[in-house]
C-alpha cells in the first residue's frame, strides 16, 4: 500500500468521479483507477462502485476512508516535523471555527502568519459536531467550539476562553415580549426556531427541552446565528441563543429555570499535534488569556 494510492483513493471519494479527482491531483484518469485496482486487489475489498452520476464508496470503502485520512494526514505531519528541526515551520495549519471569526482568533491567525509565514493558514466554518470529530480525527490542529452540550471526545483537549448566559429571543410584537424572563418549562407550546443538526445550539436547547418534560416544536431551522435574529425577528417563532447574538431587532428575555451559558473553548487534539499547530496553540492561548486577565 502506497501513500498516492491512498491520496488518490481520497481524492476519488471526495470529489465523486474519477474525472474530477484525476484534475486535482494532476495525474492521468486512467492511472488514478489502475492505482485504486491496485489498492482494492490488495485489501480484497471494492472500494467504490458506479452509479449515473459517478462513483460511489462501499461500505468497506466507507470503513477505509477514515483510516486513509488519518495516514495522509500523519504522513504529512512527519515531513513538516521533520522540516521543522531546520529551523523553519512549513506545512499546513488547519482551523475550525464554529460561528463568527473571533477577534482574538483573528490576531492569534494574524501572529501566526507574521512569525511562521511559510505556513498555509486555512480557516474552515463548520458545525460543533463536525468540528470536533474532525479536531479528534486530526484533520483540524484546533478549532473554536462550544462545549458542555456534549462530552468532548477522549483525545480532545479544551480550554474555555468565553462565557456569555443563552437568552430566549422574540419578535417585538410577540406576546412574550412583554416578559423580562422565562423558564424553558413555559416553551413547551411555543414555534420555536434553531440552528440545524450538529450545532452546540440545538443540542443544548433540545437538552433543555428534554429535562423540562417535552420535545421542543420546531418550525424552522438554519445555519447561521445572524439568519436566526432574522428569523425571530420576521415572526416566524421564538429563539434561544447566545445573549451577543441578539442584537436589537429582537426583545431577550433572560432564561431563568434553568439557567443556560455558552461556553466556548479553544479545542486541540491531545495526541497528535504538528510542531505548526503546537506553535499556533501557544500564540492562541496568550491572545485568549489576555482578554480574560
Amino acid at each position: 500500500m502506497e501513500l498516492r494510492q491512498l491520496h488518490y483513493f481520497v481524492a476519488v471519494a471526495e470529489e465523486g468521479q474519477f474525472t474530477r479527482a484525476a484534475a486535482r491531483v494532476s495525474v492521468a484518469q486512467p492511472a488514478i483507477s489502475a492505482q485504486i485496482r491496485r489498492l482494492e486487489r490488495e485489501l480484497g475489498e471494492r472500494l467504490f462502485v458506479r452509479d449515473p452520476q459517478g462513483v460511489k464508496l462501499t461500505v468497506a470503502g466507507e470503513a477505509f476512508l477514515p483510516h486513509a485520512r488519518a495516514a495522509l494526514i500523519a504522513a504529512a505531519r512527519g515531513r513538516d516535523t521533520i522540516a521543522s528541526l531546520r529551523g523553519k515551520l512549513h506545512g499546513r495549519l488547519t482551523v475550525g471555527v464554529a460561528g463568527p471569526v473571533d477577534d482574538r482568533l483573528a490576531a492569534a491567525l494574524g501572529e501566526f502568519h507574521r512569525t511562521h509565514p511559510a505556513i498555509e493558514i486555512t480557516l474552515t466554518n463548520q458545525q460543533n459536531e463536525p468540528l470536533l470529530a474532525g479536531v479528534a480525527s486530526a484533520e483540524f490542529d484546533a478549532a473554536i467550539v462550544g462545549v458542555g452540550a456534549h462530552p468532548l471526545p477522549p483525545v480532545v483537549g479544551a480550554r474555555v476562553v468565553a462565557t456569555e448566559p443563552r437568552v430566549l429571543a422574540v419578535a417585538h410584537d410577540h406576546p412574550l415580549s412583554r416578559r423580562k424572563t422565562i423558564a424553558i418549562a413555559d416553551l413547551h407550546d411555543a414555534a420555536m426556531i434553531t440552528l440545524v443538526p450538529g450545532s452546540g445550539l440545538r443540542a443544548v436547547l433540545e437538552q433543555a427541552c428534554r429535562t423540562a418534560g417535552f420535545g421542543p416544536r420546531i418550525t424552522a431551522e438554519t445555519g447561521e446565528l445572524a439568519s436566526l435574529v432574522e428569523l425571530v425577528a420576521a415572526g416566524l417563532g421564538v429563539a434561544l441563543l447566545p445573549q451577543s447574538a441578539a442584537g436589537d431587532a429582537v426583545h431577550v428575555l433572560r432564561v431563568t429555570r434553568p439557567r443556560l451559558e455558552r461556553r466556548t473553548a479553544l479545542a486541540w487534539n491531545t495526541a497528535a499535534g504538528s510542531p505548526a499547530a503546537r506553535a499556533f496553540l501557544a500564540i492562541a492561548e496568550r491572545h485568549f488569556a489576555a482578554s480574560q486577565s
